[in-house]
């Protein structure tokens, strides 16, 4: 009788497609209610529904089936392997009791016979669903034997980008740069070895920047302040210029280390909202991205301290180039930045405080990251050998789920580590030959502030606007910047679904390099990003 009782049970959930609903879209009907006595007690159950005699048998009979809090039973909703075998305990469980109890009248000869019908009736959709779950079994094994790996993913990110700018080269008499299609792809394959930690190895391609590894863009219009914030790739050859290994020691404690590509935005958060500072889905100028302060790094380590459930210390320290064993090189004998961040996150929003330290080595210096005047990033020319200090706060303020506004700011202090001649900017597209004496000085400051509007004209939409300055050498021993640039922006991310989306955005660039001298420049540009 237990036996035949069990298939008969088995079959009926079979015929009633959802004796228990699919998980509910919101949480006032995640959980089952009680067990209800009438089948008129469900809402959405009519006597006309094919299934109304059965669920009306098990309910008020049997007293095995139950419905949601709102009192409905949603008996046309899939059911889940979990969901049958919660309903089918129930009634088994039901079944036992009527047994150990002896009330034999309520399971008769009548009702094992319809029982044994619908088994009957049911026996080519039982044959179907077996070979079904023989064929899904199959396939399990062969996904498991041939999977790349266990412990990894792939997360990729495609972006091509039709852009152009408008106005006279600065310090020249026309307008240099041609509308230009181009594109940069990150394939990131991140693992994790035990749930908590995870290792990223980023392979990059791209053709944003010339031969000689600078932008294309600021080499046709004379400055900096015109780039995208990801146009620096090169000739869409594959590289690996970013490796990093995050790891938890304990609920308070983490740690993040990698040899090449590791940034202050990978040791730490730059208290930007994500979907400003996203490269493929952000805002698309350089500048505007986030503070120029978190632009440095290569290759080392950081920790993240908890000091409580809403205040994180980082301390960081990345070498330029950890990797090459000569000379004012490796780890500690050559350029290097260090930076301590202290975040406090609130409830909608968040503020940070920054301090970093850095030295560059003579020939590459370049202490605001393109973000600024050629002046502001080689105060002394690039000849020199510059240390520099920044201080920096930046944060952000969700008003509601579609305003938020965010803002960053910093000052610079630089100084020359030896003395001699050197090529320093003028703020016109050229250099002048100027002495730097060992230990003279310069200052120079930035800021930005920016709205956004998450979710407006649709889910997933992104229109927003940021006014800035970009760094400005105020004060210097040597030369400063005659006048302050100012970035005006606008954009509009449009998503076309969870993988593809548009962003047609535009930024005016007054008093360019700083120089009221120069033309104003007018940035266009029609992103699309793939995520996948």
């Amino acid at each position: 009788m237990i036996k035949t009782l069990f298939y008969s049970f088995f079959l009926l959930f079979l015929a009633i497609p959802a004796v228990w609903a699919a998980p509910p879209e919101d949480d006032s009907n995640r959980n089952l209610q009680g067990q209800v006595t009438s089948v008129s007690q469900f809402s959405d159950v009519q006597p006309t529904d094919w299934a109304f005699g059965a669920l009306q048998s098990l309910v008020e009979r049997y007293g095995c089936i139950a419905g949601y809090p709102n009192s409905t039973y949603r008996g046309n909703r899939a059911l889940s392997r979990y969901e049958f075998a919660a309903g089918l305990n129930a009634c088994l469980d039901r079944i036992n009791e009527l047994i150990a109890t002896a009330t034999s009248d309520l399971v008769n000869k009548q009702d094992l016979a319809v029982l044994q019908k619908l088994q009957s009736d049911f026996a080519a959709e039982l044959a179907t669903l077996r070979g079904r779950v023989d064929t899904l079994e199959a396939r399990t094994a062969t996904l498991e034997a041939q999977q790349f790996s266990t412990t990894t993913r792939l997360n990729a990110q495609i972006i091509t980008a039709i852009s152009d700018t408008f106005g006279n080269r600065v310090g020249g008499e026309d307008d240099e740069s041609n509308l230009y299609f181009a594109n940069r792809g990150r394939l990131n394959l991140e693992s994790s070895f035990t749930g908590k930690d995870l290792l990223r190895v980023r392979l990059e391609f791209g053709n944003f920047t010339n031969s000689n590894g600078g932008s294309q863009i600021a080499a046709a219009t004379g400055t900096g302040m015109t780039r995208l914030n990801f146009d620096n790739d090169s000739n869409n050859t594959l590289i690996i210029p970013h490796i990093r290994y995050y790891f938890p020691v304990s609920d308070s404690l983490s740690f993040v280390v990698g040899p090449t590509g590791i940034g202050y935005n990978d040791i730490t958060d730059n208290v930007t909202p994500a979907t400003i500072a996203d490269d493929g889905n952000g805002i698309p100028s350089l500048f505007g991205k986030n503070s120029p302060l978190f632009e440095r790094g290569g290759g080392g380590a950081a920790a993240n301290l908890n000091i409580s459930k809403n205040l994180v210390l980082t301390l960081g320290y990345l070498a330029n180039n950890p990797n090459v064993p000569s000379a004012q090189n490796g780890l500690f004998d050559g350029g290097y930045n260090a930076l301590a961040h202290l975040v406090y996150y609130g409830k909608q929003g968040s503020i940070g405080v920054a301090y970093s330290h850095g030295y560059t080595p003579a020939g590459s210096v370049d202490i605001t990251a393109g973000r600024g005047s050629a002046l502001s990033g080689a105060p002394f020319g690039n000849t020199i050998a510059t240390s520099n200090s920044i201080v920096g706060a930046q944060g952000y303020y969700r008003f509601s789920p579609n305003f938020q506004i965010h803002s960053w700011g910093g000052y610079i202090w630089s100084t020359a580590k030896n003395s001699g001649l050197s090529d320093i900017s003028n703020g016109r597209g050229g250099t002048d030959s100027l002495f730097v004496n060992n230990g003279d000085n310069a200052n120079a400051w930035f800021g930005a502030i920016g709205m956004s509007f998450p979710d407006v004209g649709g889910k997933g939409n992104l229109p927003g606007i940021l006014f800035g300055i970009p760094p400005r050498v105020s004060n210097s021993d040597v030369r400063q910047d005659r006048d302050n640039a100012y970035h005006i922006e606008a954009f509009y991310r449009y998503r076309l679904n969870d993988n593809i989306s548009v962003t047609p955005g535009f930024w005016v660039i007054l008093n360019p390099e700083n120089d009221s001298r120069n033309d104003t420049q007018y940035v266009g540009v029609l992103r699309t990003t793939f995520d996948f």
